[in-house]
């Protein structure tokens, strides 16, 4: 049982991480985290986890398809200053991305603090950061 919880949280990590488009894909950057599974053992946990393929064929959690409508349709940059992440969306809509990005429950961010228009979020350090904006950017279709 320990087993699995821990695969299906480096699962997690690797969706909301990278573009993984086919179990195969899941399978080796399972491997690559030095788990041992077999692509009918990825096949349960997808199911298990309720994860989803958005229309252009990426694996995501279910938890985080709000948050990807909500980037998607409202986010339109994003820019990373060391440990620091800015994001700027259109008018009205930083409070409301900033609620969806604290609902996920992203373990890299440490807080976030948004306005109208643009959203500052605070990471522990650079590869925090980048590691949030590689994942704004993969919901933003832009990785």
């Amino acid at each position: 049982m320990r087993k699995r919880t821990q695969r299906q949280d480096a699962i997690r990590t690797i969706v909301r991480r990278e573009r993984i488009r086919t179990q195969r894909d899941l399978v080796e950057h399972l491997k690559q985290a030095g788990f041992s599974c077999t692509q009918a053992t990825v096949s349960r946990d997808i199911a298990d986890m309720g994860l989803r393929k958005l229309p252009e064929g990426v694996y995501v959690l279910a938890e985080d398809i709000h948050l990807q409508r909500m980037i998607a349709e409202l986010v339109e940059d994003v820019v990373r200053s060391q440990q620091l992440v800015l994001v700027k969306t259109t008018a009205g809509g930083g409070q409301g991305v900033a609620a969806a990005l604290d609902a996920a429950s992203i373990d890299k961010i440490l807080g976030s603090i948004a306005g109208d228009d643009t959203i500052l979020i605070v990471t522990a350090d650079e590869t925090a950061a980048q590691a949030i904006v590689k994942g704004l950017d993969k919901f933003r279709g832009r990785n």
